[in-house]
This record gives structure tokens, sequence and C-alpha cells, in this order.
């Protein structure tokens, strides 16, 4: 398997370096930081190549932000043989981008429930046009110890708005809210958010930003904390009831 990466971040360089490993693929990578891209392709034990490729790949991966995702199918998925693939983390805009762009392809995206440190996790992925070289893309992962499993777009993108962009702006919004206390004031409770706190701010900003502008959800967590904050005695215990 012959396999073009684009995007050279730590989600693209655990992609080729997974297929690399568990499907034998010869793995290229190219970013706009052509650097970044050498400096890839040597972490992964790939290869370089310029933007403005014209080389064809069996599999063409797309693992760039997700606010040009669809630029970036546009331009490379036409050099996809045989599937197109991406693991920018929302599913309905890039799969609609891959089938207008290249509709005789095997075409699937791939969402990794997890930062590439914390490998191996669960794989939702929306097979849009099957065959066996989505097939073998899937196996390796799998085989990489991770859990692939069959959603929808809809599905996937309405579960973000849950488990991402609303649980990362609830521990932000407490790290935001909260002041420094030392340690042996900690509760059970406020030390398990403040390892959230520190699990969330140790990662991307601009990955975190992206989540935010793609998905809704923290406009429901503001409204949350606001009824909260508005309740009085009997008003609060119903609401905790309610979540009980």
């Amino acid at each position: 398997m012959n396999v073009l990466v684009v995007g050279a971040g730590s989600m693209g360089q655990w992609f080729a370096r997974t297929l690399s490993e568990r499907a034998g693929a010869s793995v290229a990578v190219t970013d706009t930081d052509s650097a970044t891209a050498r400096q890839a392709a040597d972490a992964v034990g790939g290869r370089a190549v310029p933007t403005d490729t014209d080389e064809r790949f069996d599999v063409v991966s797309i693992a760039v932000p997700m606010p040009v995702a669809r630029v970036a199918i546009e331009e490379y998925a036409p050099l996809a043989t045989e599937a197109v693939v991406d693991v920018t983390g929302s599913m309905t805009d890039p799969l609609a981008a891959m089938a207008e762009t290249v509709p005789d392809r095997q075409r699937a995206s791939l969402h990794p429930l997890f930062a590439p440190a914390n490998a191996p996790g669960n794989v939702a992925v929306v097979t849009a046009a099957g065959g066996t070289t989505v097939d073998a893309v899937v196996d390796a992962l799998a085989a990489a110890g991770n859990d692939p499993f069959e959603t929808t777009s809809a599905e996937h993108d309405a579960a973000m708005e849950s488990v991402q962009a609303a649980a990362h702006a609830a521990v932000l919004a407490y790290a935001m809210a909260s002041e420094d206390v030392p340690e042996r004031f900690h509760t059970p409770v406020s030390s398990g958010l403040q390892s959230l706190v520190e699990q969330v701010v140790g990662g991307e900003a601009g990955v975190y930003a992206d989540i935010q502008a793609t998905f809704d959800g923290a406009d429901a967590v503001a409204d949350a904390a606001r009824e909260l904050a508005d309740a009085d005695h009997d008003d609060f215990v119903d609401l905790y009831d309610e979540l009980s």
C-alpha cells in the first residue's frame, strides 16, 4: 500500500506510523511547512514530498485542521487511485467534499477519539464508499490495538457536541473560575477536575479552538451554569435530583 498523508502534525504522524507498522505501507508525508514534513517523514520511516506533488498514491489521508479539510481534500484527493480517508475530527463536511471531488474512489472518515500520545483507543468510522483498501486501513488501526466502530456522520458530529465541545468548555470554565488553593484543601472532586484541566491545557490550543468553532456545545454549558447559579435551594435540589 502506497500512502500519502497530508498534514505532518501529531495525528498525521500517528496515522502514518500505524499504517507503516501494521500494514507494511510505504508512506509519504506532505505539509505546508516543508521542514515539519521532513521531520515527520523521518520519524515514521517515510519520505517527504512537496505540496505541489502530482505523484499518485493508493491511499490519500487528510490529517489537517478541521477548518481547512475541504480545501485539502479538493487539492489532494484526486491523487488517490483507490481510497481517500480523513482523520480531521469532523465527518459531515469532509465526506461531502470527498464525494464531490472523487465520487469514484473508496471513501471513509476516521476519528481517533484520543490524542496520539494516548493511543490506542476507540476510532469512529464512517464508510461512505467501502472496498478492500478502506478495509485494509481500518484493519491496520485494529491491529495496533484500537477499537474501530461504525457510525454515521450525523451521529458522530452530534456526539462531539457533548464529548468534545461541551466537555472541554466545562473543564476550561472551571479552570477560569477556580482559584489556586493549597493541595491540602482539595477534595476528590476538585482533584479530579484539576487533573482534567492539566490534561486539556497540555494539548494544542489551535486544536481545541477548532473544536469549539466546529461543534456546538459551549453555549449549553454556559446556560447550565447560569441555571445552577440562579437556582434557589429547592430549585437546586430538583436539578440535582434530575441528574441522580
